[in-house]
């Protein structure tokens, strides 16, 4: 009687030996359908682009906020300079004219930053959030600027006794100097979320190996 044939044993494979791209096992083939992100350099100059024009939008920021704030009416006597109307919430409407334009710009801001990168970046958010800052602090000062005279003891003078004017545009709340940066950082994160570009899942085959 013949013994059963068995099929002879498999060398064991060369261990120096690196299997070819593309077989189980080897390495990973290019994607060429995967697009690559821009370089750290390229990265920081377009932070510092985003930085910038977001801290020059403080300017218009400003200018409205001197426009739409409302003004808290002084008027003076022979010894001293008095509010007009101690019960008015003047003050309180002009700081909340402020926060509303500033979460606008912000929503704004991020959305021209995410349609013109819609990929993102660190470097991106960090670039809008820093902007935001530096807009909101030169739309405080601008405005200031653009609304009545610091000097109310002069202006007083001027006016003449018992005649009204309006005091200096002044921010009261300084958290209101946030509103921009947090209300940018969180709609550009939102529509990264939403629609940024995703990264394809790596391909595997049925024996666990990665294509």
């Amino acid at each position: 009687m013949n013994a059963p044939l068995t099929p002879p044993h498999s060398s064991s494979p060369d261990p120096w030996h690196q299997p070819e791209e593309g077989a189980p096992g080897g390495p990973w083939p290019d994607r060429p359908d995967t697009p690559a992100g821009p370089g750290t350099t390229a990265e920081l100059a377009q932070s510092a682009l985003v930085l910038v024009a977001t801290a020059a939008l403080g300017l218009l920021l400003g200018a409205l906020w001197a426009w739409l704030a409302p003004k808290v009416p002084l008027t003076s006597d022979s010894s001293a300079v008095l509010l007009k109307d101690v019960e008015g919430e003047q003050a309180i409407g002009a700081d909340g004219t402020f926060v509303l334009l500033a979460l606008a710009f912000g929503v704004v801001s991020a959305l021209a930053v995410f349609l013109w990168r819609r990929r993102g970046g660190v470097p991106l958010v960090f670039g809008l959030a820093l902007g935001g800052v530096a807009a909101s602090f030169v739309a405080w000062k601008f405005g200031q600027a653009l609304g009545p005279t610091t000097d109310v003891v002069a202006h007083a003078k001027q006016v003449g006794q018992g005649h009204t004017f309006d005091a200096p545009l002044e921010l009261g709340m300084k958290g209101a100097l946030l509103a921009w940066p947090v209300a940018a950082m969180i709609v550009h994160l939102g529509l990264t979320a939403l629609f940024g570009p995703r990264d394809p899942e790596p391909q595997v085959e049925w024996d666990g190996t990665p294509r």
